[in-house]
């Protein structure tokens, strides 16, 4: 859903510029060259990255799940989230919310048996519903690209099950109890559209197995009022002390077992008490760390902007990355991307290329409505996609900005003027360039602002984001 997506970048890259963050680190997530680590306190670092996406999934599932009926962005266990319209400015529940795909979503559990979602015919409309487990592994994506848009029906079943999969469904095996089902369907946005995309929207079903076929309703959800529902997930998180945090995983592990290669970080967890299938020993942790290791490891996460060795690019002002969905060991990466952009895609699905500053050769300066600026695409150089293509505008805080046009994207569903050269300018602006093109408009606040582009089923072949063979052209500032 892409929940708190990038509103942290600034963050990580202020903390890295003010030297905050003396460490280095492998992919694993173990810390080396720590002044003051011992072994107790490097593994630890470790345990947390390792961790945070496994705490982070399960802290987010209860507060959309806390409530007893479906509102909003939240709704019970087992039951499908549909939201109905884009957001405007006014909009502040998520950062960098898009104004190109309509959610249809659910958390539920798969560890006592099997789950099973129905989609209907999406008549060729772009849609994708990839699932994601607990450790936010994108471990199927059916969809347009992969399964077609025809009407199909698939069984997602837990760890260890070996029941018979019923006729006419596809099984999908999530690696763990816990389950995120994050549908988007492409919308135009338009009256007409919408009341498509809504019945489409009411098409899709989903229930445990053991009530498939049968007339059933989702339970209404029982309240807990321990979740804090104001707090941000991701600050629940950070203040969490060791202790409580490496309490909550060893209880996770239970129903959300690691992959075979996370064996050797198995291993090193012992030592500090964290086994799995038991609960946290903190006999075998030191408790002077456990306020020490959330800011330190925390630290190391946003200190992968900087040291990333590849998995974060920046090409012309924009940077972004093509290793997300499937993280293997790469325990730093997942850590990050979980942070930044909970709910990312395959990048065979997606990629989200982010641009803070214009690039006028050696002169890069952030985004600024009082300037204008314009984005280029030569001649046959737009994004090479098989899905879609969108630029969102966004204020610096990653919200929607107030316009004339109601407009916080542009893309090819806009009538874009050509040039006679067959070139194509998004004009990036807080003033209309004039009637003649405001099709080409993307209004920009008065003060600083952020750019982000969305590359739906990008070529996986030459031209392509994914192999570096086309590149988004820079935005270039022209006053």
């Amino acid at each position: 859903m892409k929940l708190s997506r990038r509103k942290f970048n600034t963050a990580g890259v202020a903390l890295l510029a003010a030297g905050a963050l003396p460490v280095s680190a492998r992919a694993d997530g173990l810390v080396t060259d720590f002044p003051e680590a011992d072994d107790q306190f490097t593994t630890a670092i470790g345990a947390y990255i390792y961790a945070y996406p496994l705490v982070t999934m399960e802290l987010t599932r209860r507060v959309i799940t806390n409530v007893e009926a479906p509102k909003g962005t939240r709704a019970p266990m087992g039951t499908l989230i549909k939201l109905r319209e884009y957001p405007d400015a006014k909009f502040r529940d998520v950062t960098a919310p898009n104004a190109d795909t309509l959610y249809t979503t659910a958390f539920f559990d798969v560890g006592d048996e099997p789950w099973v979602v129905s989609l209907p015919d999406m008549q060729d409309r772009y849609a994708l519903f990839p699932m994601l487990d607990g450790w936010t592994t994108v471990f199927d994506v059916p969809g347009k690209r992969t399964t077609g848009t025809g009407a199909q029906t698939f069984v997602v079943t837990g760890p260890g099950w070996e029941g018979a999969v019923p006729q006419g469904m596809t099984q999908y095996k999530s690696p763990t109890s816990i389950v995120w089902l994050l549908g988007r369907i492409y919308c135009s946005g338009t009256p007409e559209d919408y009341a498509k995309v809504h019945k489409l929207q009411d098409e899709v079903k989903l229930s445990p197995l053991s009530a498939w076929g049968k007339e059933w309703q989702p339970p209404k959800g029982k309240v807990d009022p321990a979740i804090d529902m104001k707090m941000a997930v991701r600050e629940q998180v950070n203040r969490m002390d060791a202790v409580e945090y490496f309490s909550l995983f060893s209880e996770l592990l239970k129903r959300n077992p690691p992959s075979a290669a996370d064996a050797p970080m198995l291993e090193k967890l012992a030592s500090i008490g964290i086994v799995l299938g038991k609960d946290f020993d903190k006999r075998k942790f030191d408790p002077e760390l456990a306020k020490r290791v959330p800011s330190a490891a925390f630290g190391r996460i946003m200190g992968h902007f900087k040291d990333s060795d590849g998995d974060i690019q920046n090409v012309d002002g924009w940077g972004f990355t093509t290793k997300t969905g499937i993280y293997g060991t790469n325990y730093l990466q997942r850590a990050l991307v979980t942070a930044i952009g909970l709910g990312a895609n395959r990048p065979q699905d997606a990629v989200y290329p982010t641009s803070l500053r214009s690039d006028n050769g050696a002169i890069r300066r952030a985004y600024d409505g009082s300037e204008k600026y314009v984005l280029t695409f030569r001649k046959g150089l737009t994004p090479p996609v098989s899905g879609f293509w969108s630029l969102t505008m966004y204020d610096a805080d990653y919200f929607f900005v107030n316009n004339p046009l109601n407009r916080y994207s542009i893309s090819a569903r806009q009538p874009l003027k050509t040039k006679a050269d067959g070139s194509i300018d998004l004009l990036i602006q807080n003033e209309s360039p004039g009637k003649d093109l405001e099709s080409n408009w993307l209004p920009a606040p008065r003060g600083k602002f952020i750019l982000m582009m969305r590359l739906y089923w990008p070529n996986e072949s030459d031209p392509s984001i994914i192999n570096g063979s086309w590149t988004i052209p820079p935005v270039r500032r022209v006053t």
